[in-house]
């Protein structure tokens, strides 16, 4: 888990716009629907939702979130139970895509839970907790991957998309992501509940035959 501080809006724009400086990234983000219960001041100037989407999928989204960081805040290839509306509103977004069909492919490993601190002296240390179960967790980096230890993973077939602004990407429940951004990226996404369906069921499957025949 990453360092959480409460930061005024000013001052992250002022590290973002190179007025001041601030240790490890900044990424304003907290996948808790942070858009509606912390950032409130801007609904006005977007939907509530994405009404064909809401239709489709026959619900309203469980979270809109908001996101606004540096180029330096990269996310490691993992996948959601959500059906993910990704909105660029200025900048850029880069996501690397591994459909669920490649879960064979892809490695797990077991990893203690650990949190970032800050330290007094500016400096980030990583507390493990030792208490709690491991978690899985995806060890390889799709854009530089050790082919020596993950020979599987050459044969995933990845899909590269850029969100520029004024842009949405549907993004799949179940499909893996890695992502990039430009430096001040603004986005905000919405997150519609899966469906628990045949389609999970299959993923479920794969992921079992995986395990079962030592791929993973």
């Amino acid at each position: 888990m990453p360092a959480e501080l409460r930061l005024p809006l000013s001052c992250v724009l002022d590290v973002l716009e190179g007025r001041a400086q601030h240790p490890g990234v900044l990424y304003v983000q907290k996948q808790c629907s942070n858009l509606l219960t912390e950032l409130p001041q801007l609904l006005p100037d977007l939907e509530p939702h994405v009404p064909w989407a809401s239709e489709a999928l026959g619900k309203m989204p469980d979270a809109v979130n908001f996101w606004l960081g540096e180029a330096a805040a990269v996310t490691s290839l993992h996948k959601d139970h959500y059906e993910n509306l990704y909105c660029v509103v200025s900048g850029e977004k880069h996501f690397l895509l591994h459909p669920p069909s490649d879960r064979p492919f892809i490695p797990y490993e077991l990893y203690t839970p650990a949190t970032y601190q800050l330290t007094e002296e500016g400096s980030f240390k990583m507390v493990d907790e030792e208490a709690m179960e491991k978690v899985p967790w995806i060890p390889l980096d799709p854009l530089a991957p050790d082919l020596a230890q993950y020979p599987s993973y050459s044969q995933a077939q990845a899909l590269h998309c850029t969100v520029q602004t004024g842009e949405m990407l549907y993004l799949p429940a179940l499909w893996f992501h890695h992502v990039q951004q430009s430096h001040g990226c603004v986005a905000v996404n919405f997150w519609y509940d899966m469906e628990y369906d045949l389609k999970y069921s299959y993923f479920q499957l794969l992921d079992s035959l995986t395990k079962a025949s030592g791929l993973h």
